[in-house]
């Protein structure tokens, strides 16, 4: 087997031979080209045949590919880190997957991915508003204050239990406020894990490009409206939470 193979970045619908500059994964930045079959093409460059690590300059890599070819033409991402042996097994992925690929290119015409992360600014204000306003945290904290003591263990993790629901119900609450106005503009979305308390909403949006300018307008309008929080809107991008392909190559590569 060849130590060289082929690094695979998305499909795309083209019929010609096309070069996109030295922008390829990997330290030696090889040329990124289509491979066509009919009117379909994928995306390639040449790659050492060797299990590409997820770290933030590799995903980067990957992704700014895509985003370089998404500036002429509808997108289908491939996940990161898939190698093909040679062009023709390029060809035979082309070839097997034609109609389902030409198929999900219709779906995702003249559409992108726009992302959303909304963040509480201030975690301290935020718990003392639960202290103050959630029922069973303030039932509870006012019986053990009658106490006239410290909190025993137990005590202190029925409150901390009390006061994460108390939070996740805040979150939901505000995230589906957020989220009300962006879904009648949109045509799908995806809501992802929130990483930390500071986290109301992360979600991304699948939209048509015709309504960006509109879509953009709701999301500055949530802005001035919820301006205890911090909005952080990016795109438009490839669809990568609406289409990842994950290809299985003969033989369980």
């Amino acid at each position: 087997m060849s130590d060289e193979g082929k690094y695979l970045y998305c499909i795309i619908e083209e019929a010609s031979h096309r070069t996109f500059g030295s922008i390829g994964i990997g330290e030696k930045r090889n040329e990124v080209h289509t491979l066509c079959y009919r009117d379909l093409a994928c995306i390639l460059s040449s790659t050492l045949m060797t299990k590409y690590l997820i770290n933030r300059n590799n995903l980067m890599a990957h992704e700014k590919v895509i985003e370089e070819v998404m500036k002429e033409y509808t997108v289908l991402p491939i996940r990161f880190g898939t190698i093909a042996t040679s062009n023709d097994e390029v060809r035979s992925l082309l070839m097997k997957n034609y109609h389902e690929f030409k198929k999900l290119l219709r779906s995702m015409d003249n559409k992108v991915e726009m992302g959303l992360k909304v963040f509480w600014l201030n975690m301290d204000m935020i718990f003392k508003e639960i202290a103050a306003s959630d029922r069973e945290v303030k039932a509870l904290k006012e019986k053990i204050q009658k106490k006239h003591k410290d909190f025993s263990l137990d005590e202190r993790f029925t409150l901390g239990e009390k006061v994460k629901n108390a939070l996740e119900r805040k979150r939901e609450a505000e995230a589906d406020e957020i989220l009300r106005p962006l879904k009648s503009k949109c045509i799908d979305f995806c809501l992802n894990e929130p990483a930390g308390d500071s986290v109301v909403l992360n979600c991304a949006f699948l939209i048509d490009r015709m309504q960006e300018r509109e879509f953009d307008d709701i999301v500055e309008n949530l802005t001035r409206k919820h301006n205890n929080h911090k909005f952080k809107y990016i795109g438009p991008s490839p669809p990568f939470n609406f289409v990842n392909l994950v290809i299985r190559w003969a033989g369980g590569k």
